[in-house]
């Protein structure tokens, strides 16, 4: 006898809880709505880490580090002269939106500071706190660019890929720091 029932439909399992997320009343309908919100949050993050920047350097015992922090902290004031642009091209408010995952980055720094001793330990963790910065920095420029290209924004799509060359650089700086020297130091 042949199996006479409905051919199944391809559907989505049901799911036994209920993890659906219900969108807020501010939610972003489309791409457009979305990278302007991504925007507002690196621009908020990229102000927080302006004021954190110097602290780091501060506490860095490594001339060298110090030195790049520093450096670093005036690539980040032009990044948000950059960001400002985008937003100037996009006729967006350059406002930012509190950052979550750099409020958590740059208090996790902090707490490095607190649970090292001055020198090369302390050296390397601030390496350590500056690059998982980093690492964000470059999926977050990375994924704006994308959005910009998509979008067609190409003028912010070039200023975009700038900036996040100059993330890339830095995180190769700070690697090269690590492993030709503080890492070497704070292993001893």
């Amino acid at each position: 006898m042949k199996n006479l029932e409905k051919p199944t439909e391809n559907k989505a399992p049901k799911s036994k809880t209920n993890n659906i997320v219900s969108p807020a009343a501010d939610a972003a309908k489309d791409l457009k709505a979305f990278f302007i919100d991504n925007l507002k949050d690196i621009y908020w993050a990229e102000n927080a880490l302006v004021n954190a920047l110097p602290k780091m350097a501060e506490n860095a015992t490594s001339p060298v580090l110090s030195k790049s922090i520093l450096e670093h902290h005036l690539v980040t004031k032009n990044q948000i002269a950059r960001l400002d642009e985008v937003f100037e091209l996009l006729k967006e408010k350059a406002e930012g939106k509190k950052c979550e995952a750099m409020a958590g980055l740059l208090k996790e720094g902090d707490s490095i500071l607190v649970e090292t001793t001055p020198g090369p330990v302390r050296d390397a963790g601030i390496i350590a706190a500056s690059q998982k910065i980093e690492h964000y920095e470059i999926a977050t420029y990375g994924t704006l660019c994308a959005f910009a290209k998509t979008l067609g924004e190409n003028d912010a799509a070039k200023l975009l890929t700038q900036t996040l060359a100059e993330e890339k650089e830095a995180d190769c700086l700070l690697n090269d720091i690590a492993l030709n020297a503080v890492n070497v130091m704070a292993a001893e």
